[in-house]
């Protein structure tokens, strides 16, 4: 099928994606899920998010059927960048009642909790209480809770005093294992110097000192650095029993096979491939010969990672306006719009790109339809040949 794009004509050619199947057993896979606006909703910039739910707690329910976990209420669903806190308190509860149905909830949806309805917050006591109320939000729920970086913390604090002192009372409250997200400035510049250094190696002395401390009650530990030798020397010196969740969304392939679990928000429109090589790695683990699985892994993974370079290219943090497009084009939701009119945040060339790339991924359940839209795309924006 030929298509014309910015850029040139493109033919499409992918395949369509594999169908669900069991959850991998060799790793714990998060995908970091988007939510759907409702396009009838006044999302402008600054408005309260107008959620379309039935079609947010749809695309969960896809992701579970490939047996991967949601990481839900993170920056993937633009925490901090369209979804305010009402609207990311009704989706944790609304997410976790979904997997209710399926199971355990805490086995199958993680929740971040941060600080971001108190953006205001002038003393350690208010970001420890802004939190403390997220936290008790993701415990009421039945969720697995993810403590979030904050923003208001990352301006408060004067040390790594600050953020141990601060964090060891959230873990304490949790009463059960928790999941610490270490997010990069590249998804976040109001993160620069987190934990109480603006260098990354020192950065890391005080991270690993805090998880040290308090190691029975960390789950694991969810770093997006985009900086994959610095993870892997940070995965040899987690205490035992601690997981290193990858966030880097460049280097994921390498860093799950060589022994890192995920969390990736790059999950969210590669679910069917991804789910499809961890379980080629599940074989691998268990087989005489790894070989033969191990190069399937490579090969089904291969195709995602120029996409998600370019999903995840800078500005980074406007990476969700191509996985709510992905989406879109795909069939998961039947209108590409987005909480504070994201959806305005890349350029219709690189679109475009993103297009081409998941196409040649093989991400499309229905080529017509994603042709489709995409022409309609273009013939909006005056772009159609």
């Amino acid at each position: 099928m030929r298509i014309e794009l910015p850029g040139g004509p493109y033919t499409m050619r992918g395949a369509p994606p594999p169908p669900p199947g069991p959850a991998p057993t060799g790793r714990v896979a998060y995908a970091a899920a988007h939510v759907v606006a409702d396009p009838l909703g006044d999302n402008t910039p600054g408005a309260p998010a107008a959620v379309d739910w039935d079609a947010t707690l749809r695309y969960r329910r896809h992701l579970w059927s490939y047996g991967l976990r949601v990481a839900d209420a993170m920056d993937t669903a633009q925490r901090g960048a369209g979804l305010d806190w009402p609207a990311a308190r009704e989706l944790i509860r609304r997410s976790a009642d979904a997997a209710r149905d399926l199971g355990d909830p805490a086995a199958l949806v993680a929740c971040g909790a941060g600080t971001d309805q108190a953006p205001a917050a002038a003393t350690l006591a208010e970001v420890e209480a802004a939190y403390l109320e997220q936290i008790e939000t993701v415990l009421e729920s039945g969720a697995g809770v993810i403590i979030m970086a904050s923003r208001a913390l990352a301006r408060i604090a004067r040390g790594p005093d600050d953020y141990h002192a601060v964090y060891g009372k959230l873990i304490a409250h949790a009463g059960r294992p928790v999941v610490l997200h270490w997010l990069g400035e590249m998804f976040d510049p109001a993160l620069t110097g987190y934990w109480g250094a603006g260098d990354v190696p020192g950065a890391t002395a005080h991270f690993l000192t805090l998880v040290r401390e308090h190691a029975p009650r960390v789950e694991g530990v969810k770093v997006s650095l985009l900086d994959e030798e610095h993870e892997t020397r940070l995965r040899a010196a987690l205490p035992p029993g601690v997981r290193l969740y990858t966030g880097d969304d460049f280097n994921y392939p390498s860093l799950i096979k060589a022994g890192s679990h995920a969390l990736l928000g790059v999950f969210d429109p590669i679910a069917p491939l991804a789910a499809a090589a961890l379980r080629s790695l599940d074989a691998a683990e268990r087989a005489a010969d790894p070989a033969p699985h191990l190069r399937t892994y490579d090969e089904t993974l291969a195709p995602t990672v120029p996409l998600a370079r370019a999903l995840f290219q800078a500005p980074t943090y406007h990476y969700k306006t191509g996985i709510v497009f992905l989406s879109w084009l795909a069939g998961h939701q039947d209108a590409f719009t987005m909480v504070g009119g994201a959806q305005s945040s890349r350029s219709l060339p690189h679109l475009a790109g993103l297009f081409r790339l998941a196409d040649q991924a093989g991400l499309f359940p229905d080529r017509d339809l994603a042709a489709y839209r995409m022409r309609a795309l273009l013939a909006v924006h005056g772009a159609a040949r």
